[in-house]
């Protein structure tokens, strides 16, 4: 008894019909006739009456068909998960992040997932959450780390929230402190120059928006850049910045890292994929890593 068999007797099952059962697994009708009768042969019974050109079970067919119907599954199931291993060894993952998540979050977690599938290829990009979404829903990405809630709530994606993570102010170490000896409000920025992200960035609309909220517009002395950038620009001394605590930790000694006043700023990270697909395995296992391995004192689960 063959696989192939088995499909052609299926597909005569379901259509009732030799020459469109042939259409449908794609050979002539000849040979999949020949390929019938050998079952038939093999397994000593027939399985279709063929009484006045009408095409019907046998008992024998009739106690075939489920058995041949789950040998088909499993073998796709057992193809599937094959290809699925195939792609943890050579497959990629394309995954969208905030810059700043980019700078913060990724590098220890891709570099682990690196370590335990050298063969996947990571595919990066950068953006807001907005275009991020967007690249989601049109299939350009697999995965997703975006800031809630989503600019364009939308039922196609699936989020998960992955922590919650604290904002701080860094000024630079070589300028006088912000807030001598105690956090900063919000209030006091009124009086700070600030180093201030581009157009489409998160982080800018968090802190103008929470500026607004305490009745001021916040004075900028450098605008438009990426974190790096904005990093930078505070080390020389240009003005202060709001950037998320796990990208503060990383920003070395010569800036200064000063706590926000209660109730301060937090943001929530989530992982977004398409709810109408399900990610490729690769980038399966990713999710898994970025769930399993969530960062510890500057974030809150």
């Amino acid at each position: 008894m063959q696989f192939q068999q088995l499909l052609y007797f299926v597909a005569v099952a379901e259509t009732r019909h030799f020459t469109r059962a042939a259409e449908r697994v794609h050979v002539s009708q000849p040979s999949l006739s020949q390929q019938i009768k050998a079952l038939e042969t093999e397994l000593g019974a027939e399985l279709f009456s063929r009484a006045r050109g009408n095409i019907a079970l046998t008992d024998a067919g009739e106690t075939l068909l489920p058995l041949a119907r789950r040998i088909l599954a499993d073998t796709d199931t057992a193809r599937q998960e094959v290809q699925e291993l195939v792609q943890l060894r050579r497959g990629r993952v394309r995954l969208g992040a905030t810059p700043s998540l980019c700078t913060g979050l990724l590098p220890d977690v891709l570099r682990a997932f690196h370590d335990l599938h050298p063969g996947i290829r990571l595919l990066i990009e950068e953006g807001g959450s907005h275009d991020l979404v967007r690249e989601l829903a049109r299939g350009a990405l697999d995965l997703a780390l975006v800031v809630l809630p989503l600019p364009t709530p939308s039922p196609a994606l699936t989020t998960v929230e992955l922590l919650r993570e604290d904002l701080v102010v860094v000024s630079s170490a070589a300028a006088s402190a912000p807030a001598p000896g105690r956090p900063v409000r919000i209030a006091d920025l009124r009086e700070q120059p600030l180093v201030m992200f581009r157009h489409g960035y998160d982080l800018r609309e968090l802190t103008v928006a929470a500026c607004r909220t305490e009745g001021f517009e916040p004075q900028f002395t450098v605008e438009g850049g990426e974190m790096d950038a904005v990093l930078g620009f505070v080390r020389a001394g240009l003005g202060v910045a709001v950037v998320p605590a796990m990208v503060a930790a990383r920003a070395g000694r010569d800036l200064r890292v000063t706590a926000l006043a209660r109730p301060g700023l937090r943001r929530t990270i989530a992982l977004a994929h398409r709810s109408d697909v399900a990610p490729p395995r690769a980038a399966r296992e990713l999710q898994r890593l970025l769930m399993s391995s969530r960062p510890g004192p500057h974030a809150e689960p």
